[in-house]
């Protein structure tokens, strides 16, 4: 008995995305390498932490969560070396046709009646996989099930892979999607929070994990010539030599694919977020667009600590504003309206202070809750009137990179929205953080809340706000500066 052409296509498939995935994953979680068990990540209780980077809420020296980052080498991520922008795209690439070759797989299963192989029909395989297991541990063969290429314990792995782990990836990662949070707050729940979320989708990639590990030794032990020619040519009988060298050629391309697609990614960064981008900005898009925020948390979910991520600008004229508890301050509105205006904090209450409570979420993955006080973004555009060519909004920061961040960066800060995103009830202007003015570690004297976007989007310090029809001749053009600077995608819906 062997193989049909589709399961070994699939199959195929299916190991050369899983390892993308995987890489990508491990470049992502990189980022901010501790899981934690709820939503407020209190630094220095989590329960996994694989880095020996410590930080703790008490801690005397300041630090930014920035610091929390580690550099992993590209033999274990892609493409390693404190690229998340890029991980990420590599990512959200490959777990598009991740699922669909998985739909494509599953079309088959059931349309050829191959499901009778996955899926048990009796309680009865629980006690026969478990005597399945025992006699591999006496180093025997366990006979495969009547009429089936499977034993029990074969059919039971495969069908827990297939129906309940993959799903449950599937779920836990757009559970961990801001815009997902937002939108449906109930979804994450689920999961025991996003934190929750994040901690399945580690054990799922570990539970993949062990299941190849387990899956390549069941093939060594039953043989590899005759395991290859079954897998690579559909039939147990097929030529044992010509399905080996078939396959341990696809291992070895498939492992200098990845050779390749690191050093690629390393030396042309630009060219790769361009062209992974294509396949990756317009599903960023439409999750960022379609969805508003529905968050209504209260005040028993705040957290007690608020990571903060970047620090505030070093500069004696921000400084000094900061001493008079920014009187002098002054955001300019200008740029493609009718009604260009600079408001002062007074100005800017008097157009009327909403608060939420709602969940910040971090692109390095860790989250934290607050109660925001601040205008509408609706009710500033209402009072400028963008004209019809305008279609994004620049917010321009105070923080010069250069010196509150380095590595090699440059540059001012800044961000670009799409207007329509901005119009949401939850966009406003942060004045107030948990019933106090704003403080300066958090953006003070203004920062921008996007509820449905990643925290990068959400600028803080902001001195500036300009409506343009086109972003592409600002900075250098990609939509913002961790976009210009770290390859990040414009759009942070997910």
């Amino acid at each position: 008995m062997g193989f049909p052409l589709w399961v070994i296509v699939t199959h195929f498939l299916n190991i050369f995305l899983m390892l993308l995935l995987a890489r990508s994953g491990l470049e992502v979680l990189s980022a901010f390498p501790k899981l934690y068990r709820t939503d407020d990540c209190p630094p220095g209780h989590e329960w996994l932490r694989l880095t020996g980077t410590v930080f703790t809420a008490d801690s005397r020296r300041r630090w930014s969560s920035l610091q929390e980052e580690d550099a992993w080498p590209s033999l274990v991520a892609l493409p390693g070396h404190k690229n998340l922008g890029l991980g990420r795209h590599w990512h959200f690439m490959s777990v598009q046709f991740w699922i669909l070759n998985g739909l494509v797989y599953l079309g088959f299963v059931f349309a050829s009646g191959y499901w009778h192989y996955l899926l048990p029909t009796s309680w009865s395989i629980f006690p026969e996989a478990i005597r399945d297991v025992g006699t591999y541990l006496h180093f025997r063969l366990a006979p495969e099930l009547p009429g089936q290429p499977f034993n029990a314990a074969q059919k039971l792995a495969y069908f827990f892979v297939i129906f309940i782990l993959a799903p449950t990836q599937i779920l836990t990662g757009a559970a961990m999607s801001p815009a997902v949070i937002a939108r449906f707050p109930w979804f994450t729940r689920l999961f025991g929070g996003k934190q929750g979320a994040r901690s399945l989708h580690f054990l799922g990639l570990v539970a993949f994990a062990l299941f190849v590990l387990v899956h390549t030794v069941m093939v060594i032990i039953h043989g590899v010539p005759t395991e290859f020619a079954a897998m690579v040519l559909g039939s147990y009988g097929a030529n044992h030599t010509l399905g080996l060298a078939i396959g341990l050629l696809g291992i070895a391309l498939l492992l200098a694919f990845h050779v390749v697609i690191t050093w690629f990614s390393l030396r042309y960064r630009r060219a790769t977020q361009h062209l992974l981008g294509f396949c990756v900005n317009p599903f960023e898009r439409a999750i960022s667009r379609a969805f508003r925020s529905r968050q209504h948390l209260g005040e028993q979910d705040v957290s007690p600590y608020f990571r903060v991520n970047g620090f505030p600008p070093p500069d004696e004229s921000y400084a000094e504003m900061a001493r008079h508890r920014f009187a002098g301050y002054r955001l300019a509105v200008a740029g493609l309206v009718e009604r260009p205006t600079s408001l002062s904090l007074a100005d800017l209450r008097a157009l009327g202070v909403q608060e939420q409570v709602t969940k910040h979420n971090c692109i390095q993955g860790w989250t934290a809750v607050a109660r925001w006080g601040g205008v509408p973004v609706a009710t500033l555009i209402e009072r400028v009137r963008p004209t019809p060519e305008a279609r994004w909004a620049v917010f321009y920061a105070m923080d010069d990179k250069g010196l509150t961040e380095g590595e090699g960066r440059y540059g001012y800060f800044y961000e670009v929205l799409p207007i329509e995103l901005l119009a949401h009830p939850q966009s406003i202007l942060a004045l107030d953080m948990n019933g106090a003015p704003l403080p300066v570690e958090h953006g003070a004297p203004v920062r921008l809340r996007v509820e449905t976007q990643l925290g990068f989007k959400m600028v803080k310090w902001v001195t500036a706000i300009e409506f343009v029809a086109d972003f592409h001749d600002i900075g250098m053009g990609q939509g913002g500066w961790r976009e210009d600077q770290q390859f990040y995608a414009a759009s942070a819906g997910i």
